[in-house]
């Protein structure tokens, strides 16, 4: 059914859409906003293992990006910190 579901709201909304995630998002958002929460967990319970893999690893890569650009991980030039600034 979800493979499905996407697939109608594209041809649905194709002529309307401008290319973008944004666009993406505002359906979708709409959409899950109008599901109970048992409409969701069917859904889900639908999927094939590899879409659930797909679809949790999407979240999770999403989650970990969201929690590193918050700490401000990964934001060094490749040199070890020093508390003095200076290299010993």
């Amino acid at each position: 059914m979800t493979m499905k579901l996407v697939n109608q709201l594209y041809h649905h909304y194709k002529d309307q859409l401008v290319g973008d995630e944004e666009d993406a998002a505002i359906i979708v958002s709409g959409i899950l906003e109008s599901l109970a929460k048992d409409d969701l967990l069917a859904m889900i319970q639908e999927l094939e293992r590899e879409e659930l893999y797909e679809m949790l690893g999407r979240y999770m890569v999403d989650q970990l990006r969201e929690m590193m650009t918050q700490e401000g991980v990964g934001k060094h030039d490749g040199w070890p910190a020093s508390e003095e600034g200076d290299l010993h």
